[in-house]
């Protein structure tokens, strides 16, 4: 699956994620996460992203991420819904 367009998924409300998506030109997959909740859980959030992606068969995208203490389930749902948008 290749991404080819921009596209975002989700709201800056609370408990919630906005998340990018856009064509990456280098080949690979690079995240920049935003959190409120950062110290206590970004390595848990990067993680649930990287998954999901993989998960979809995506090998070059880059994302921007702007959490505000999302649960797992909507980090990939929001996550799915960004690529499946810029496909």
């Amino acid at each position: 699956m290749e991404i080819k367009n921009v596209a975002k998924a989700g709201t800056l409300e609370s408990n919630d994620i906005m998340i990018m998506v856009a064509p990456n030109e280098n080949g690979k997959v690079e995240l920049e996460l935003e959190s409120i909740v950062m110290k206590q859980f970004g390595k848990q959030i990067e993680k649930t992203i990287l998954e999901k992606v993989k998960e979809l068969g995506i090998e070059s995208v880059t994302i921007k991420a702007q959490d505000k203490g999302a649960l797992d389930y909507t980090i990939k749902s929001r996550v799915q819904t960004a690529i499946e948008r810029a496909m």
